[in-house]
């Protein structure tokens, strides 16, 4: 096996989708993900620190993307427009088909560990995005409240989005209802504007 081959990680990244999917995430260990992407244990470790770190392998990037993102548009004004604006707008096909999504979702959905590192990278972003609200000017505690709350309301949509058929829902779409149904279990107080 030639050492440091080319495209390593992504054969890796493809080699453990297929076996999470053939065999499940508990039944695949880092040494068959390893044999598949044709390379040994220890290059597979050299990407990644386990099995549940090529499950996020993405996280990083998209975590970069987004808080740019967030940091070139914020509105102080409205910060929680702005995150779920920010979480709508990216191109979340970019990470794999919505079905190779609903796929990964369902994954992380039903294995415990994965869930758990799921939320703690949900926390981690919202930590970031209300930092950056911070930033622009919003109060700490708004911030925050603004950051998990957009979270919450885009994760919401998501799960819209991934159960609908191909082509039925646009995301910016579903996000705007999930506003509206927040908007109405949490109406603005009389005599303020939303």
């Amino acid at each position: 096996m030639p050492r440091w081959e080319h495209g390593s990680e992504d054969r890796l990244k493809q080699a453990a989708t297929e076996l999470f999917e053939e065999r499940g995430f508990q039944n695949t260990t880092a040494v068959e993900i390893a044999k598949r992407a044709r390379v040994t244990t220890r290059t597979f470790f050299r990407y990644f620190a386990d099995k549940q770190a090529v499950v996020f392998a993405d996280a990083e990037r998209l975590r970069a993307a987004l808080i740019q993102q967030l940091g070139n548009t914020a509105d102080a004004g409205q910060p929680l427009r702005s995150v779920t604006a920010v979480l709508a707008g990216f191109d979340w096909e970019s990470l794999g088909s919505r079905e190779s999504q609903r796929r990964r979702d369902r994954m992380i959905a039903s294995n415990p560990e994965l869930l758990e590192r799921d939320l703690m990278k949900q926390h981690e972003m919202a930590e970031a995005f209300s930092g950056v609200l911070r930033e622009r000017g919003v109060e700490p505690y708004a911030a925050e409240l603004a950051a998990r709350v957009g979270i919450d309301v885009f994760r919401t949509a998501y799960r819209r989005w991934l159960a609908a058929d191909e082509g039925d829902a646009e995301l910016s779409a579903l996000v705007e209802a999930v506003m509206t149904a927040l908007n109405s279990i949490a109406p603005a107080p009389r005599g303020s504007e939303t």
